[in-house]
Order: structure tokens, then sequence, then C-alpha cells
């Protein structure tokens, strides 16, 4: 089945009512938990994004902390997931501001890990196309973000 386009599944929604809308969207939420955490964002975290924010913070913070060093293998493994889940959070805010928040706080974390993971030509590749980026997003912003996001850029890679 081929699944139709955007475009098509709006003009699709505006002849539904609200009732037929909304039991669309519950019955999309039991089918992937990927939908659910759209839907959550969108209903209850959307008006406030610096919350958002710190709280998506938080929680890459917890998941550095409860990473398993007993391996390298798990290490590597434990952090692509933490820069998956990063990359999937802020594409549900669909701000370019709250990514590169996001990404930078993942690489402050990535740095205050340990220097085990700077050994790593694998672990430093990955940190450095994140930095760059970074560096790219910045420049797709409002001058005056771009001009505190530079800076904490700077702070950042002069650790």
């Amino acid at each position: 089945m081929k699944p139709a386009s955007v475009p098509q599944i709006r003009k699709e929604l505006a002849f539904r009512s609200p009732e037929e809308i909304k039991e669309i969207c519950l019955r999309l939420a039991r089918f992937k938990k990927e939908n659910k955490e759209l839907l959550t964002y969108l209903l209850f975290e959307a008006q406030d994004e610096t919350g958002y924010i710190e709280h998506v913070k938080e929680y890459m913070t917890a998941q550095f902390r409860s990473v398993n060093r007993n391996r390298f293998y798990f290490v590597k493994k434990s952090i692509r997931k933490i820069l998956r889940e990063t990359k999937k959070f802020s594409r549900y805010s669909n701000s370019k501001a709250t990514e590169v928040e996001l990404l930078l706080h993942f690489c402050r974390e990535f740095q205050l890990f340990g220097p085990s993971v700077q050994r790593s030509t694998t672990m430093k590749n990955l940190y450095e196309r994140q930095i760059q980026y970074i560096t790219k997003k910045i420049e797709s912003l409002h001058p005056d973000l771009q001009y505190d996001y530079h800076d904490e850029l700077e702070t950042l890679l002069k650790k």
C-alpha cells in the first residue's frame, strides 16, 4: 500500500469533522511510540519550549550517567542512542534554536563523559560531525541568536 502525500492528507482532513480527526489522532497514538511522543509534545509541551528543552536536557544527562562503561562497545552504542534520541526530540519541536540548544548540550555532556571516548577515532569523528552540524545550523538563525550560540560553541571548543 502506497501512503498518501501530505497535501492529499491535508485535503482529506479538511473534509473530516473534529470528532473524526480526534479519533484518527487517538488511533495513531496507539500504533507507534514516536507518534505518541509527538502528540504529547504538541498537546502538553509545545506552549513551554524552554521547559521542554530543560526536560530533554535532564533526560540526556541522566542517559549519559547511566551508560554501561564495562566495554567500549556498549559505550559507543549508548552514545549513538542518546544522539539519535536527541535528534528525534529536536525534530518534534521543529525549531532550529531548540535543535542547536539540544545538540550543544549533547556535546557538553560528551566532553564531560570521560577521556576514554575522546581517544576513539569513531567517537571523535561523531563529535566533530555534530560540531559541524551545529555550526551550519547556527548560521541559519537570527543574528542575535547566532551571536549567543556562537559564543557557547566557542567556549565548548576551548575545553
